[in-house]
């Protein structure tokens, strides 16, 4: 059975939809950096997201290739992630997305080292006959957290995000977004085939105590 984050870290991957509060250990992902409208046709956010796909499939069939990554188990490509942020903006204005800035990542196991991951996308870039050279990789200690699942459109996320407000007040939290902690989301569902109104995406917020 291939290992799956989902379900081996499902208090970070399947969180109930009610705010829950998490510590969130350091990790290693693939990451593309952009900016503009995600839902653009052929824009930059899509080109990112294929880049991202074509190296960790790259990685996840590595056993299958002549390189051999030290460690190596077979698993399920984590789902795709992303950190949002517009400048000069308080939280994330959903009606103006062409103002943002992202993040688009994939979780790495941690057995894959740089030397594997410049590896992948040397192998990506010439496989896919795609421009990989934007893939970088990113390692992120989010720590303190709050989390909820948001089933619904993305521009409905306000009203989630306006939950999770709530519940930090009345535990004596608060937001810790800043540049180093960021609004992050992860999406549960392929938003290609699923109805707006089914779409499940946790949101995490970065948190401190007061």
């Amino acid at each position: 059975m291939a290992f799956d984050f989902k379900k081996e870290f499902k208090e970070l991957y399947m969180p109930s939809s009610k705010p829950v509060i998490v510590t969130v250990p350091r990790a290693n992902y693939i990451a593309v950096r952009g900016k503009g409208d995600p839902n653009q046709p052929g824009g930059d956010y899509q080109r990112a997201v294929s880049v991202l796909y074509a190296v960790a499939y790259t990685l996840k069939m590595s056993y299958k290739s002549d390189y051999k990554i030290e460690g190596f188990f077979e698993y399920v490509v984590p789902p795709l992630e992303g950190f949002w942020w517009q400048d000069g903006v308080d939280g994330v204005d959903y009606s103006d997305k062409s103002t943002f800035n992202w993040i688009s990542i994939i979780r790495l196991p941690d057995f894959v080292t740089k030397k594997d991951f410049d590896w992948a996308v040397r192998t990506a870039e010439k496989k896919k006959k795609l421009d990989c050279s934007s893939a970088e990789f990113l390692t992120v200690d989010e720590g303190l957290c709050v989390q909820m699942l948001h089933t619904g459109s993305y521009d409905d996320e306000p009203q989630t995000v306006a939950v999770m407000d709530s519940y930090l007040k009345e535990n004596g939290y608060a937001n810790d977004l800043s540049p180093q902690r960021l609004h992050h989301e992860i999406y549960l569902s392929d938003a290609r085939k699923t109805p707006p109104e089914k779409l499940k995406t946790v949101i995490r917020h970065p948190i401190k105590k007061l």
